[in-house]
């Protein structure tokens, strides 16, 4: 076979690695789109099987293959890269700057070359170019990782940052809850943005609520959302002096609060003993701040003050 450019019958590749790709359908619309109207302009990539078999390996090239399947082609053009299945794929990780990896397809790829290649995570951060740590990182985050949480993750239907962060932490502590979340998010469509919001609230609800949220996510979000609403509208109702009052009011609690657990605290905590000349200067600076407006008079409406200025004969 030729280096470059030979066409080939899609069904002979073998989409071994299939598995290791997430899938992007808005990506795939747009390269079915490219397809159509350009041809392939990029080679995919393969390897041979081992054991001198002719049976060809699609490295790279997935979304590609499944573009020209759903414009009902039967050959791709191809590129043979002469090498073993291991070099290939760490060849792919390294060195093509033309292709960008997910993390998790990176943690994939590492898993698929430490469990059947026999590659150790130091050999893994050799070949690669990288070091040992984050070779572990990204192993990491197949860690403790439910199935269906990598099924959606590849699906596209969950961020690798979401399913690390929310799903992965969750499960540990209640899979089924995690299990009753991934249902609720494939329902709903919660963007990583909503899911952060949820999981804020999630930590510190009681047991009840928690049944509540992970049965239905979108209720939580709407109410926080009609939340915001009435308070944004307060603030428009209220105006300046309505903000002014309310931060009043959150600064008297915090310091009700602070007074009410010092009878629980020996020794009292250096980082309250260290705020406290830093906050008795910032309320010094602030009642400078209030008596020189109140000396200014700077208490007359605009209105007022635009008519007062105003004042005096006008040209005809």
């Amino acid at each position: 076979m030729d280096a470059i450019g030979q066409e080939l019958d899609l069904h002979l590749l073998e989409l071994r690695y299939a598995a290791t790709r997430v899938v992007d359908p808005a990506a795939a619309r747009q390269l079915a789109a490219s397809l159509e109207r350009c041809g392939q302009l990029v080679p995919c990539v393969v390897a041979r099987a081992p054991g001198g078999s002719d049976r060809l390996v699609l490295i790279d090239g997935y979304r590609r293959v499944a573009a020209l399947r759903r414009l009902g082609r039967d050959t791709a053009r191809v590129e043979c890269w002469p090498c073993d299945l291991a070099s290939a794929l760490i060849r792919l990780m390294a060195y093509r700057q033309d292709r960008s990896f997910a993390a998790i397809e990176q943690a994939l790829l590492l898993r698929e070359l430490a469990l059947h290649e026999g590659l150790s995570q130091r050999e893994l951060a050799a070949r690669t170019g990288r070091d040992v740590s984050w070779v572990n990182r990204r192993l990491q985050l197949l860690a403790g990782l439910p199935d269906s949480v990598l099924s959606a993750v590849r699906a596209g239907e969950l961020s690798s940052w979401a399913a690390s962060r929310i799903l992965v932490p969750l499960a540990r502590a209640n899979s089924e809850h995690a299990e009753r979340l991934l249902k609720g998010i494939g329902r709903d469509r919660l963007s990583t943005r909503d899911l952060k919001q949820w999981f804020a609230h999630y930590q510190t609800g009681s047991r009840p609520a928690r049944e509540r949220m992970v049965d239905d996510p979108r209720l939580l979000l709407r109410a926080l959302e009609d939340r915001q609403a009435e308070r944004s509208g307060a603030m428009l109702r209220d105006g300046p002096e309505g903000e002014v009052a309310s931060d009043v009011r959150q600064i008297e609690a915090a310091i009700a609060r602070l007074r009410r657990r010092l009878p629980t605290l020996w020794p009292i905590p250096e980082a309250l003993i260290t705020a406290m000349p830093r906050i008795k200067a910032a309320l010094a600076t602030l009642d400078n701040a209030i008596t020189r407006s109140i000396a200014h008079d700077n208490s007359r409406d605009l209105f007022e003050r635009a008519g007062a200025e105003g004042a005096g004969p006008q040209p005809a």
